[in-house]
């Protein structure tokens, strides 16, 4: 086994000490396996290209994993301080092509290689600390510290794969052989591809809250399928196989794409897949960081929108109806050849966790007779992602998978060479736009099944919901709707009405109220789960979501931008995934800034009211509500802004705080109380009161 593999932690066993060398010894072999894929960037400069026109610059993922660790931290109340907020800012988010990803370049000046290796150190150091000096005990659990370390080492194990697929997108010419990921592969002739039958069965997904490895959130809950009987492909499409869809003008021919996939042909101008080069009339094949000739019995490396095409051409050659298999079916056919946890497998059993560098004959690997169950490449499915029964998001990582629950990102199963870690699991679970490249190919089954259908997240996502119908359902008891009359109270302070930030803008309802009286209004909030929704709005022009009536009963609904009178305001709003108390640079010059029940929800709440200052604009005006609940889970109560007795036995009120510390650089222009009511039932509701407080930059 080569120097890079190394299987994860189990989260159980008998001895904190042990445990803590087993999880030092996987951090630091998951970060020097990080740091080793930028050495095949030939020379400093490369790092500020892009492989691929949609995706940052290399440096932006060179520091992401590292910032990853702090920010995630940071969010778990573990740690109390950052190494940089600057770098722990612009490289937070922006990984795979969503509406709220900042991508403008105008936006970033990136730091220097050297600050960002120097950065990457710092961080180094600090979570080695952690590991050698933090609480915890045996078994982990989702609540410990400890899992937020190996949160941030399998998303560090995530993005050695992916920044793998992005140097291999790199023109040759930036790229170098190093002799750490130097492909050593032979191939040969391909094998002829048939079918092998799969007995009908129950299918069941999901894995409990005790099972002893890491986990994301998608992977815990239930989900349970009767898969009917069905012939799978026994080995992945190879090269050769693919390569007459190619010859006979697959790229060509209309009939084998959807319109997401005519539209991927349209911007890419795709005639083969991606890492093949036509060179002299004949196809070459690109490796990590080199050309060969082709290898014909190698799986082919395609996106999901390729594979379907495929799927499509060969139904129509053998008049029979091909498609990819479903998530249930890859778990059948997963159990049909008697696979179970994948760490009991022998090293050699599968090309994966690196023991190659590249991918290897599609028949080279073979379980029970078909080849590559695991390993090799990862296999596209045709199940759009979803959360199981039961799905709950984990609290400090609440983007990681309700975002790609949007019926645009499908399952991928089973596993590359390049995959470690978590990504090698039984029960992983991950997920990628139609479009994207990663190391994936696929297998094609001869099925009758459909697409089990999944909810939208907007009906699903009990606490979206909730705030949905807060902003966008109906008003109760007489009490007007909350946001509607921030927005009012904003417009009537504000001296000038160019520009706005809605703060903690949960699902969007203020920021298209702002949008009403202000020319440009930015919508931010530091979950995901509640700008989509806004996002959404803007895009599609609808926002789904359920209401709570009594136990499990639910009623649906669903508001349209023309009910709401935004159906021209869409123009004027963008939506952003930020931290209030880190925000990037390029967030100011704004004439107003809105931040509702937003204070006492903040880390660090004294952090933001110092800095706030800098994000307006002269005369610019201030807005601050909040029924200053503090608790802490959000906030350690030594950050607290009041509710609280000093050292003397004073009474310390939140808005007293607020006007010792923006005296100086604000006017206390109104003051008021605003009542909001929150339904969490049909016969249970919130009522609060929160008070407005109105500031005018001096």
């Amino acid at each position: 086994m080569n120097r890079f593999s190394n299987y994860p932690p189990r989260l159980n066993g008998v001895s904190i000490e042990e445990k803590r060398k087993e999880i030092r010894e996987y951090f630091h072999n998951t970060y020097n396996i990080f740091e080793s894929i930028f050495e095949l960037l030939k020379e400093d400069a490369v790092f500020y290209k892009k492989s691929e026109p949609t995706r940052h610059p290399m440096i932006f993922y060179f520091g992401h994993t590292a910032t990853f660790f702090i920010n995630k931290l940071i969010a778990a109340n573990v740690l109390q301080e950052r190494i940089n907020p600057a770098f722990e800012s612009i490289f937070a988010v922006g990984v795979d092509e969503m509406d709220w990803d900042d991508m403008r370049d105008s936006v970033y000046k990136w730091p220097s290689v050297a600050e960002v290796r120097a950065y990457r150190n710092q961080v180094r150091e600090c979570v080695d600390v952690l590991i050698e000096k933090m609480q915890f005990t045996l078994p982990i659990q989702e609540s410990d510290a400890m899992w937020i370390v190996l949160m941030g080492i399998e998303h560090e194990r995530i993005h050695i794969e992916t920044s793998l697929v992005l140097h291999r997108e790199m023109p040759l010419e930036f790229i170098k052989e190093t002799a750490a990921f130097t492909c050593t592969q032979k191939s040969g002739v391909a094998p002829k591809n048939t079918l092998v039958s799969i007995n009908a069965s129950e299918v069941k997904l999901g894995k409990e809250k005790s099972h002893n490895l890491y986990g994301w959130d998608n992977e815990y809950g239930s989900y349970e399928e009767k898969v009917e009987a069905f012939e799978v492909a026994k080995y992945l499409v190879s090269n050769a196989e693919f390569l007459p869809f190619v010859q006979e003008g697959g790229y060509e021919n209309a009939a084998y794409w959807d319109e997401e996939g005519q539209k991927f042909l349209d911007i890419t101008g795709a005639k083969h897949p991606r890492f093949w080069l036509f060179e002299d009339g004949v196809y070459k094949y690109r490796t990590l960081a080199s050309v060969r000739d082709m290898p014909q019995n190698w799986p082919v490396d395609v996106n999901a929108l390729e594979a379907e095409a495929f799927c499509r051409y060969k139904s129509k050659k053998d008049n029979r109806s091909y498609q990819l298999p479903s998530e249930a079916q890859y778990r059948a056919l997963y159990e049909y050849v008697g696979l179970d946890e994948v760490l009991d497998l022998d090293a050699k059993a599968a090309n994966q966790n690196f023991m190659n560098m590249c991918s290897s004959p599609v028949d080279m690997q073979l379980f029970k007779g078909i080849g590559d169950v695991v390993g090799n490449v990862w296999q596209w499915s045709r199940t759009a992602f979803f959360g199981f029964d039961g799905f709950e998001v984990h609290p400090a990582y609440d983007d990681f998978s309700v975002p790609t629950f949007d019926g645009k990102h499908n399952i991928l199963t089973g596993s590359s060479w390049a995959s470690s870690g978590n990504l090698i699991m039984k029960h992983s679970r991950y997920a990628f736009r139609k479009h994207f490249h990663q190391n994936a190919g696929f297998r094609y089954v001869l099925s009758d099944e459909t697409q089990t259908q999944t909810k939208d997240i907007y009906e699903s996502d009990e606490l979206v919901s909730q705030y949905c119908e807060f902003q966008y359902g109906e008003t109760h008891f007489g009490v007007a709707n909350f946001a509607i009359e921030c927005a009012k109270i904003a417009s009537k302070y504000a001296s000038n009405h160019t520009k706005a930030l809605d703060l903690g803008c949960a699902t969007g309802r203020a920021t298209f109220e702002l949008a009403k009286s202000f020319d440009a209004v930015e919508g931010i909030d530091f979950s995901v789960r509640f700008v989509q929704v806004g996002s959404k709005l803007k895009a599609e022009g609808y926002v789904a979501f359920s209401s709570k009536e009594e136990g499990d009963l639910l009623t649906y609904k669903k508001v349209t931008s023309e009910e709401l009178g935004y159906s021209k305001l869409g123009e004027k709003v963008s939506f952003w995934q930020g931290d209030a108390c880190n925000l990037k640079p390029n967030f100011s010059g704004y004439d107003l800034i809105l931040a509702t029940n937003l204070i006492d929800r903040l880390y660090s709440p004294m952090l933001f009211l110092e800095s706030v200052h800098e994000r307006l604009n002269q005369d610019g005006v201030l807005i601050l509500t909040s029924p200053y609940t503090w608790q802490e889970s959000s906030t350690k109560k030594e950050l607290w802004l009041g509710g609280y007795k000093d050292e003397n036995g004073n009474e310390i009120k939140t808005i007293d705080t607020l006007q010792k510390v923006l005296a100086e650089k604000f006017e206390l222009l109104h003051l008021q109380d605003l009542p909001f009511v929150i339904k969490e039932s049909a016969r249970k509701y919130q009522h609060t009161l929160s008070q407005v407080s109105v500031w005018k930059r001096r």
